[in-house]
């Protein structure tokens, strides 16, 4: 079970995306720089305000106000914007697409997708914009992510200023429920995968964590459920009582720690067990109930738990072990396991270490230093995740923050000018970059 060796193999043919020189930045391009420092004031203030519409991810209408400021602001920019609903029963607000089209007779240019989201975590008066102090804000989706965000639509600006922007061909998609998907994927995320096969470039904007992310674990969740013989606990371990479902949980547990817990990029949570005489469980919730008593050997328990991983075959190969594990009840006991996908992988390819290489480029001509690819361990998922497999993809272009998915998040105020010129110069080579024949 060594699937990494894949991602091993890919990283040595960075050679093919090995940090290239540092191209000076054009007039255009300075023009750009020029226009982020002039104009962060009001980009700021735009930070503040959608922070202050409250969009967790089931507050549809907080959901679709957000996206209505966005829509706002990349209308008088050349983009043709629409809102896509979700069918009813995915209690999801939907997404906001936006389209720049090429102006006729202009070359045949990458068409680039940004990518983003609308909804957070958290909502309330309590998560609420907030100065703490001249380098720090606090706020629900401050940093994760309408920062990041902001800092692409103040990019288009200043790309719309520099005139660079009109022969570009650029897809904008903010998803409204990317911290809690609607499930079916196939339905929540449709017109998404439909954008990115008609894309070249995929350029999302989750929190800057300091280095590119090129590649994202994918995830998947189980549940283990566990019947066993109810009975006297005087009796337990006898071959007429067994062992009871606690101590058979406990042992498909403790091997799937044995057997899965040194695979690299593959992790193995239990996030919530009950088990009982008495046990209820709501899976959507992942969230029960149990009862028992001290002289009564146990008959149920059931556990829920995520499973992450880098590629589909090291999935595959971790369910046949979890499964083969689960099989070998103790007496008296039986189990069953079950998996539902969820976020897929995002590998690295050659074609996301050339992304790097060009966004390598833009750094250094700004100063900002050299471009180094994230450990994908150190990774959740992403919107992106679903789309990977269409085009070539780069994540982690937004903001820095800190305590994301907390009440307590904060944005680095100092990083948004920083994100929104390497935004704005990124997006403009990316965009003029001409399509492979």
């Amino acid at each position: 079970m060594r699937h990494v060796s894949l991602i091993v193999a890919l990283a040595c043919t960075s050679l093919l995306a090995s940090p290239s020189p540092a191209q000076q930045l054009s007039p255009a391009e300075q023009k750009m720089r020029g226009y982020v420092k002039d104009h962060l004031a009001e980009e700021t203030a735009f930070l503040a305000k959608v922070v202050d519409i409250n969009s967790g991810t089931l507050n549809q209408s907080g959901v679709r106000a957000a996206g209505d400021a966005f829509a706002k602001e990349l209308q008088p920019l050349g983009f043709e914007t629409r809102w896509v609903s979700l069918p009813p029963e995915l209690k999801r607000a939907g997404h906001l697409f936006a389209e720049h089209i090429p102006k006729k007779g202009k070359p045949a240019v990458k068409t680039v997708l940004l990518l983003g989201h609308l909804d957070t975590v958290f909502e309330g008066e309590g998560q609420k914009w907030t100065i703490i102090d001249d380098s720090t804000a606090k706020g629900a989706g401050s940093g994760d992510m309408k920062g990041g965000d902001v800092a692409f639509l103040w990019a288009l600006k200043a790309m719309k200023a520099a005139a660079t922007l009109d022969d570009t061909h650029i897809i904008v998609v903010l998803t409204g429920d990317e911290e809690a998907p609607g499930k079916p994927d196939s339905i929540s995320r449709h017109d998404l995968v439909e954008a990115a096969k008609r894309s070249d470039a995929l350029l999302a904007f989750e929190g800057d964590a300091g280095k590119a992310t090129i590649a994202r674990r994918g995830f998947s969740a189980w549940q283990v459920t566990v019947k066993a013989r109810q009975s006297h606990s005087a009796g337990v371990f006898s071959k007429g009582s067994g062992f009871g479902a606690i101590y058979e949980v406990s042992r498909i547990l403790n091997g799937f720690r044995e057997s899965l817990s040194n695979e690299k990029y593959l992790t193995l949570n239990p996030g919530a067990v009950v088990g009982g005489t008495n046990v209820s469980f709501d899976s959507l919730e992942t969230s029960g109930t149990a009862a028992g008593k001290l002289n009564i050997i146990a008959p149920v328990a059931i556990v829920q738990g995520d499973l992450r991983f880098m590629t589909p075959g090291q999935l595959d190969s971790a369910r046949s072990i979890m499964r083969a594990i689960v099989s070998r009840s103790l007496p008296g006991t039986s189990a069953t396991i079950s998996f539902t996908d969820g976020n897929p992988a995002m590998p690295p390819t050659n074609g996301n270490y050339a992304l790097m290489a060009t966004l390598d480029s833009v750094t250094r001509a700004l100063g900002q230093g050299p471009t180094e690819a994230l450990d994908p361990g150190l990774r959740g998922g992403g919107d992106i995740s679903f789309i990977a497999q269409y085009a070539d993809g780069i994540d982690g272009l937004g903001l820095v923050g800190n305590r994301a998915h907390t009440p307590d998040e904060t944005v680095n105020l100092k990083s948004l000018p920083i994100a929104t010129e390497r935004a704005a110069v990124y997006i403009n080579r990316v965009a003029h970059e001409r399509k492979k024949k």
